[in-house]
């Protein structure tokens, strides 16, 4: 069976509550696709739909095109990484990692093959030197790893992911994003839907982002696409850091407060409300286009930036400065500036639906 996922107008509900409401997404096969949203948003429920530990209310879920909805999980030819490993204490890591492998009923592995897919795992996450040593003697990476080899084992089609870096400290995390990804190289033909909050994470690793929020698909495209010419606030806030400001649109231009502003205003009609999104990174100190002018309410160092916040006619816009050798004292008026072309204006009322 071939790879990849298909949601056709699911929903789920538990107690007249629905927690997943129509999604119609694809993963085509070989993808990584994010489910990224905040808690409670549906991503994991949809990942559980896709698992068979879930029952969509409506709707249906397809694996390499096949109709599994009604499936036990045994037999969708999927592997599951959780976000607290759910390894066995009392089992060594070449045990962990062959239980999958004695405990699938279709198709049965047969005992003589199982050794070999365990030591063809364990290579794969680099855990060969650490096969007899019981969950306890490892770090928290290492016993993800353990977790993965353990659902790599399996040869699945599918591979989901359910937050399962989220356990892990800010060194590790990034040492196994690293990883992911040259697991994903050498896995070209498996479709990956990983589960995050992080948006680090699906940056990092997605060939495309699904954007989740209040049980909805609220936006999806590649990680490009959604941080340089994200369609919704939402996306805007929650797919990296971003200004969003309100301004007025009319058959002269774009105005902030009493600032005009050089914009495209393509998709917006004259004489509607807006959003501005720019991003921090992209705010300039000093004269230029669009040039902002307010006063400095607050500084942060940040390493290799100063974040500035200025207050412009009431709005608090943020820039990201970079070697700012001597910082601004509070109250100091200073003058902020964006590119046209790195600016998005999104219109009142779009909200992904």
């Amino acid at each position: 069976m071939s790879s990849g996922i298909r949601f056709d107008g699911v929903s789920v509900a538990y107690g007249g509550t629905t927690v997943l409401d129509r999604l119609d997404l694809t993963v085509e096969p070989g993808e990584v696709m994010a489910l990224l949203g905040p808690s409670g948003s549906g991503k994991t429920t949809a990942l559980r739909a896709v698992a068979g530990f879930v029952t969509p209310s409506s709707g249906r879920v397809y694996i390499g095109g096949r109709d599994v909805t009604g499936l036990p999980p045994y037999k969708r030819g999927i592997g599951m990484v959780v976000q607290q490993y759910a390894l066995f204490p009392h089992l060594r890591v070449d045990a962990n990692v062959a239980f999958g492998l004695k405990a699938r009923k279709e198709p049965r592995t047969p005992k003589t093959e199982i050794p070999a897919r365990v030591a063809e795992a364990l290579e794969m996450t680099g855990m060969t030197a650490y096969a007899r040593r019981y969950p306890r003697e490892l770090s928290g990476g290492q016993q993800q790893r353990v977790a993965i080899a353990r659902a790599l084992a399996i040869r699945p089609d599918v591979l989901l992911l359910d937050e399962p870096l989220s356990a892990l400290d800010a060194q590790l995390r990034s040492g196994m994003l690293a990883e992911l990804a040259r697991l994903h190289r050498e896995l070209p033909d498996v479709s990956i839907l990983y589960v995050t909050h992080d948006q680090v994470e699906a940056l990092t690793l997605a060939d495309r982002i699904a954007v989740m929020d209040k049980a909805r698909l609220q936006d999806c495209g590649t990680p490009q696409d959604l941080y340089r010419r994200p369609r919704t606030e939402f996306t805007a806030s929650f797919v990296g850091n971003a200004n969003l400001l309100p301004v007025k649109v009319d058959t002269h231009g774009v105005t902030l407060g009493d600032t005009a502003l050089a914009l495209p205003t393509t998709g917006v009609a004259p004489g509607s409300a807006a959003t501005l999104c720019v991003r921090p990174h992209l705010v300039g100190l000093g004269e230029g286009p669009n040039a902002l002018r307010g006063r400095v309410t607050e500084v942060q160092w940040r390493g290799s930036t100063h974040r500035l916040y200025v207050d412009v006619d009431g709005h608090r816009v943020k820039a990201d400065v970079r070697e700012l050798r001597e910082t601004p004292p509070l109250g100091t008026r200073v003058t902020l500036h964006f590119a046209p072309e790195d600016a998005v204006l999104l219109a009142a009322g779009v909200n992904g639906e």
